[in-house]
């Protein structure tokens, strides 16, 4: 069963970390009695890993949600009254402050990296150097995670790496990514040389961070052009070092491609497996959260709640907001659950996997076509909009039977989850796949080797190394990942592969119509904002005029008008 009890007891203790540090006191934690021994240096750990889980509360103005809903692979979806879901989608803004959460979320992590980095040599008692190591080196991986999910996500941002209140301005770009590629340095070093199964499941590990540092290499020296990355300090990680990396990691880590595609994802779980038709004929059995091939991923539990004693995001909120709109998600679209209906799948995507790889068992194994795969599916059901008939399969509710009885859920078998459909949710969110590791040694070797190791497990033939076909692997193994969105904007393919979006037949609550572009149109939308997000209002004025809006956003014209 899963737990999150280390997680839900940092919280209790430190119930921000801002107030605990404050000031001197003899009965309170602050930095002049915390931390002391190695109990509080692993507490202030799970306490940078619990801000994640608050960023997930508000899934909705989050880095995976945004990458998602604005990828040219899905569009918002939601009801009539969703503009926010629509926003992400047509690059358009719905409210002053809609990421403001996550902003908090991401600079209170790093805000207790910063404390951990600063204070970890405090701490007496280490049963060896080992062990030091481990923690300080999950604390800058932590860092550079969040540093880099913010400049993907806003561009540019405060660059604030000590444990003090700092009203700074946007850093350059170059600036924050060089402190990444330090942090990550840093995790590589620090963290052990063992193979994954060594390390707790949910903690990064050496090849976490080096799988995190070929993504943060290729999304820098594409979108800005560089041949390397900066390192603060000085010195570069050039493509070399970054191949390194992962050839060790590919070699040492224990990690690998589970056996099929399809038991990545939890509608082949044992309690949903025997009533699906789909997983039976095909023999298929889920490999389980944790397994081989998972590098790094936000872990969810059994504790959760709507903020009275637990936090919403101890369950996987994501879920919930990928299921379909009421009277979908029943008996007749079993096991494919409720939710709120976001991100129905581009018709496009479909149709040019089908041309492109016809017997390709992960389009199948990634997208239900609702038509042709559900029993039952009701178009325009609770006013759903941009509807397509063509749903993800990778992160939505996955339901099971219990004597006859359908529960929204089968981690409530599974977990002993709550039966409640908002909060039955523990899936992984897996944010590095082994596949990935794969697919960036191929794409900066130019070699095939990776990408043709996917391909078998897909049971393709091989091809031969292009940069197109590398392309093409990527969108169909990774998708609905949160990466397309990203990959887009490195590869300088945004603005035409969003401006095809255009002209797509859909359905708003039922009735046929085609995707539209708002604000100018798509391409002009990503040329206005370079890709990046409008930061929270609520930060500009805070800082009183030190940070400034980013480009294409902070005008009426910026603001989603509605269907």
């Amino acid at each position: 069963m899963k737990r999150i009890t280390a997680i839900t007891a940092c919280v209790m203790l430190l119930s921000g970390c801002e107030s605990f540090l404050d000031t001197t006191s003899y009965d309170k934690k602050n930095t002049g009695n915390f931390p002391m021994n190695v109990a509080d240096a692993e507490q202030m750990i799970t306490g940078i890993y619990s801000t994640m889980s608050r960023a997930i509360s508000d899934a909705a103005h989050t880095h995976f949600y945004a990458a998602e809903l604005a990828s040219d692979d899905r569009f918002g979806g939601g009801g009539e009254n969703d503009r926010d879901m629509h926003g992400l989608d047509h690059l358009m803004n719905t409210q002053p402050n809609r990421f403001l959460p996550f902003w908090r979320a991401r600079y209170q992590g790093i805000f207790r990296a910063n404390t951990a980095i600063a204070t970890m040599d405090n701490v007496t008692g280490w049963t060896n150097e080992a062990q030091r190591n481990q923690l300080m080196g999950e604390a800058h991986f932590l860092r550079a995670l969040f540093y880099f999910e913010l400049s993907q996500l806003f561009g540019e941002v405060p660059l604030v790496i000590v444990p003090e209140a700092e009203n700074l301005p946007k850093a350059p770009a170059a600036e924050t990514y060089a402190q990444i590629a330090y942090d990550l340095q840093q995790a590589v070093a620090l963290l052990p040389a063992v193979p994954y199964t060594s390390v707790a499941s949910g903690h990064a590990t050496r090849w976490a961070a080096q799988a995190l540092a070929a993504r943060v290499f290729l999304f820098y020296t594409g979108y800005y052009e560089q041949s390397s990355l900066p390192v603060a300090g000085g010195g570069e990680l050039n493509k070399a070092q970054i191949v390194t990396w992962l050839d060790e990691c590919i070699a040492s880590s224990g990690h690998d491609l589970v056996s099929d595609f399809r038991n990545l994802w939890p509608y082949t779980n044992e309690y949903t497996a025997e009533d699906y038709d789909y997983t039976d004929a095909n023999g298929l059995s889920w490999e389980g959260d944790g397994n081989k091939e998972t590098v790094f991923a936000v872990k969810f539990g059994t504790l959760v709640d709507w903020g009275d004693s637990y936090t919403l995001g101890y369950s996987n909120q994501y879920v919930l907001h990928f299921g379909m709109r009421s009277n979908n998600g029943q008996a007749g679209t079993f096991p494919f659950g409720a939710g709120w209906g976001a991100g129905p799948v581009n018709t496009s995507l479909w149709t040019q996997w089908r041309q492109a790889e016809p017997t390709d068992i992960r389009r199948t194994g990634s997208i239900i076509d609702a038509e042709n795969d559900l029993e039952n599916y009701l178009y325009g059901a609770d006013s759903q909009m941009e509807e397509t008939g063509f749903w993800q399969k990778k992160y939505m509710p996955v339901t099971a039977y219990r004597e006859g009885t359908l529960l929204p859920s089968y981690a409530i078998l599974a977990d002993g989850a709550p039966t409640d459909m908002q909060l039955a949710h523990t899936q992984d969110l897996v944010l590095i796949r082994f596949a990935d590791v794969l697919l960036m040694h191929s794409e900066l070797t130019e070699s095939a080797t990776g990408l043709n190791r996917v391909r078998t497990r897909a049971k393709l033939g091989n091809v031969t190394y292009s940069i197109e076909a590398l392309k093409r692997e990527r969108r169909w193994e990774l998708a609905f990942e949160g990466l397309r969105y990203f990959d887009l904007m490195r590869w300088h393919d945004a603005a035409n592969a969003l401006a095809a979006q255009e002209g797509v037949a859909i359905k708003n609550k039922g009735l046929d119509t085609q995707m539209r572009g708002f604000g100018g149109g798509y391409r002009a939308r990503y040329e206005a904002t370079g890709g990046f997000w409008p930061i929270p209002q609520n930060e500009i004025a805070l800082s009183d005029g030190v940070l400034t809006q980013n480009a294409g956003w902070g005008t009426p014209a910026d603001e989603f008008p509605g269907w």
